[in-house]
C-alpha cells in the first residue's frame, strides 16, 4: 500500500461582476493535488494550490515545477504509515499555498476522499454567517450593491477603500448611514495599504463618524508607522497582508509588537491550515481577534476553509466568499443562504 500522486492545473474565469476598477484581472490559474493509495485507487484526496497573482509570496513562474517535485517525495511512502506530522514535515514553509493544497488532500484523503476535511458541524449542515463584499464605486452602484446584499440576508457588509477620491469614498459611506444605521448593518473597510503614512490617522479619524467596525491594512505591511497605528486609530485595525510570508518562529513577536484590534487569516497565503491555526492560537493568547477570509479560491479550497473554520467558536462574520466570482467554477454543495455559507449535502460535487 503506497500513496500516488497527480496534479491538475486549471484555469478560473471571473465574471463580469467580479471586475473591478482597481484592476484588470480575469482569471485565476489553480493546481490540484491529487493523493491515493494504489490499494484503493477509487479514494482520491484533493487540494487546491491557487496563490494570488502580484500577492502570494510563492506567486511565482516555478512554482508548476516546484509543486511537482514536492509531490514526489510523497510517492511510494507507505500510506498507513504516515502521519499528518510526516506530511507537514516534507513543506516547505516558504510556499503556503503548496501547504494549504498537500495539507488539505492529505485530509480528504485519510477522511475517505469525500471532500470532507474535518467532519464537523459545517459539513453536518450548520451554517458560517459570512460579509458581504462590495467593490466601492459611484454612489448609485454601491447602494445598490448595499442594497442586494441587505435583501439577500447579510448584516456585515466589507467594502474596498482607498481606489477613489476620499471625499467621494466618504460622500457614500455617509449615505450609507442615512440609509442603514449601525445597528442594521455592520460595516467593515479594507484599504490594502492603500493610505501614506502621512494620511493615514487623519483618513482613520475622517472615516470613524461612519461606525466602522474595522479597517484592513490601512498602510502597506512593513512600515514601523504601523504599530503607532494600531495603537491610535480611533477604528479596530485588522492586519491581511502584515502577516504575509511571517514564518512560524516571527509569528509571536510581531503580534507582541504591532498589537493589532484583530488579524485576517487566508490559508493559501499564511501557511495552509496548520499555519492558520498556530496564528490563532498566538492572536487568541494576546487578546487579539481574528477572522478567516477566503482567497478567491475555487470551491474545493473554499470548502477545506469553511470546514477548518468550523473547527472554532466564531462570534462573527467571516470572510468566506461563495465562489460565484468565477464563470466556470467547480459544482459543490455549498450555497450562501441568508448572509450565511453552508455545506448542502443534497448537492452532489462535480466530477473530478
Amino acid at each position: 500500500m503506497a500513496l500516488q500522486t497527480s496534479l491538475d492545473k486549471r484555469v478560473f474565469h471571473f465574471n463580469f461582476n467580479a471586475r473591478t476598477s482597481r484592476g484588470a484581472m480575469q482569471e485565476k490559474v489553480s493546481w490540484f493535488v491529487k493523493l491515493w493509495d494504489d490499494a484503493a485507487d477509487h479514494v482520491i484526496g484533493i487540494g487546491e494550490c491557487g496563490p494570488l497573482q502580484g500577492l502570494s509570496v510563492d506567486d511565482r513562474p516555478d512554482l508548476d515545477s516546484i509543486l511537482r517535485n514536492t509531490l514526489l517525495q510523497f510517492e511510494g511512502r507507505a500510506f498507513e504509515q504516515t502521519t499528518l506530522d510526516d506530511v507537514m514535515s516534507l513543506l516547505p514553509e516558504e510556499f503556503p499555498s503548496i501547504r494549504f493544497a498537500i495539507e488539505t488532500a492529505w485530509l480528504d484523503l485519510v477522511n475517505g476522499g469525500q471532500r470532507t476535511i474535518f467532519n464537523n458541524d459545517f459539513h453536518r449542515g450548520t451554517p458560517i454567517a459570512i460579509n458581504g463584499l462590495i467593490w466601492m464605486g459611484d454612489l448609485d452602484f454601491t447602494i445598490s450593491q448595499i442594497d442586494k446584499k441587505v435583501q439577500q440576508g447579510f448584516s456585515c457588509i466589507k467594502l474596498k477603500v482607498g481606489g477613489l477620491d476620499f471625499d467621494k469614498e466618504c460622500g457614500v459611506l455617509a449615505y450609507i448611514r442615512k440609509q442603514y444605521a449601525n445597528h442594521k448593518i455592520t460595516l467593515r473597510l479594507d484599504a490594502n495599504g492603500a493610505f501614506t503614512v502621512d494620511d493615514a490617522l487623519l483618513k482613520l479619524k475622517a472615516l470613524s463618524k461612519f461606525d466602522i467596525h474595522s479597517i484592513e491594512q490601512p498602510i502597506k505591511p512593513g512600515l514601523p508607522e504601523m504599530e503607532v497605528l494600531c495603537r491610535t486609530s480611533p477604528i479596530a485595525i485588522a492586519l491581511d497582508e502584515e502577516l504575509i510570508g511571517v514564518k512560524s518562529s516571527a509569528r509571536i513577536s510581531l503580534l507582541h509588537r504591532l498589537k493589532p484590534q484583530y488579524i485576517i487569516l487566508k490559508p493559501s497565503l499564511h501557511g495552509g491550515l496548520s499555519g492558520s491555526a498556530e496564528w490563532i492560537s498566538i492572536a487568541e493568547h494576546l487578546g487579539i481577534g481574528w477572522w478567516i477570509t477566503s482567497a478567491l479560491e475555487s470551491n474545493i479550497g473554499l470548502n477545506a476553509i469553511c470546514q477548518f473554520t468550523a473547527n472554532y467558536v466564531t462570534n462573527i462574520p467571516q470572510g468566506l466568499g461563495t465562489g460565484a466570482i468565477y464563470e466556470n467554477n467547480i459544482a459543490s454543495p455549498l450555497e450562501v443562504v441568508n448572509g450565511q455559507i453552508r455545506y448542502n449535502a443534497d448537492k452532489l460535487w462535480d466530477n473530478f
